[in-house]
């Protein structure tokens, strides 16, 4: 029993990683103004590239460097028709989305990627503790970034002058325009940032947990990124319980069958999507989002 219990908790955590990264640059994002639909291109074309950079180098760890490359050029393009030639974010997003997807379905069909992956790190002593040592200290090396990761995205935004210019441009923009804020390059400077941590992301599930790319193997979970932060209450504490909360949902997911539970297989394979939508139908109205999310920046009209 505690084996098993230790199994999933592993699982959950295992699989909350990649999404903890990427939800730290969407958060970022919508504190800014902008729901970066795109954050699941930002993903997936990270895990190709990042497994396409190891193939290349023969270093996983450069394959996270390439992964996180691959975000921000996709970021960069995003940002660049949403918020310097005011195309539809939303419109923008998915297209990025169906031509990543595309793109690295040809591009796994062409190319031959050889298989790497990043260095396990069990923390002396506090990986043999019973139960939570192997659930908590015993990841692949990059998995320890977020414990840095998460406290300075927290103080990037709620306690700097760049951060207090996001929250400005993500709830009056108008106001902050007048105070001489640059509102597009803030909400530009959000979509980069957070297709670097969610390239990160990505390049984690590919080269950190499964060692290969395969096609859509991000499978939507950009979307529960954004439902994370949702979930969340537009905070960061939140939007990482959230993480959290999809993780073990995802785990329970792979985890039953072998637990011996057997359910319908499409329910199962559902079930962390059908989660993340009853959190935004319940939880989207509870909380209160930045008052100009979503909203294009005009200036000059109110």
């Amino acid at each position: 029993m505690i084996d098993d219990l230790a199994m999933v908790l592993g699982s959950s955590v295992r699989l909350t990683v990649p999404l903890a990264f990427a939800a730290c640059g969407e958060y970022i994002a919508e504190r800014a103004g902008t729901i970066n639909i795109s954050v699941e291109a930002m993903m997936l074309g990270g895990a190709f590239n990042a497994v396409w950079g190891a193939s290349m180098t023969g270093s996983a760890s450069f394959g996270l460097l390439f992964g996180m490359l691959a975000g921000l050029v996709i970021g960069f393009v995003h940002a660049e028709f949403s918020h310097r030639l005011s195309v539809n974010t939303y419109v923008v997003g998915l297209a990025l989305n169906a031509l990543v997807l595309g793109l690295t379905s040809f591009l796994l069909d062409s190319i031959d990627l050889t298989g790497h992956q990043v260095d396990a790190l069990n923390i002396p002593v506090l990986s043999d503790l019973p139960l939570l040592g192997p659930v908590l200290f015993a990841h692949r090396w990059p998995a320890y970034l977020l414990v840095a990761l998460i406290p300075l995205v927290w103080w990037l935004v709620q306690r700097s002058r760049f951060g207090l210019e996001l929250r400005a441009a993500g709830e009056n923009p108008q106001s902050a325009d007048v105070t001489g804020i640059d509102v597009r390059r803030r909400r530009r400077q959000s979509v980069l940032l957070c297709g670097v941590l969610a390239g990160l992301g990505g390049a984690y599930l590919a080269v950190g947990e499964v060692g290969a790319f395969n096609q859509n193997m991000t499978a939507g979970r950009g979307f529960v990124v954004i439902a994370a932060v949702i979930f969340g209450g537009w905070t960061l504490r939140g939007t990482m319980a959230g993480c959290l909360v999809f993780g073990a949902a995802d785990a329970m997911r792979l985890a039953l069958p072998a637990l011996g539970v057997h359910l319908n297989s499409q329910l199962l394979i559902a079930a962390p999507y059908l989660l993340a939508l009853l959190a935004m139908m319940f939880l989207a109205k509870t909380h209160r989002q930045p008052a100009a999310l979503g909203a294009p920046f005009v200036r000059g009209i109110v």
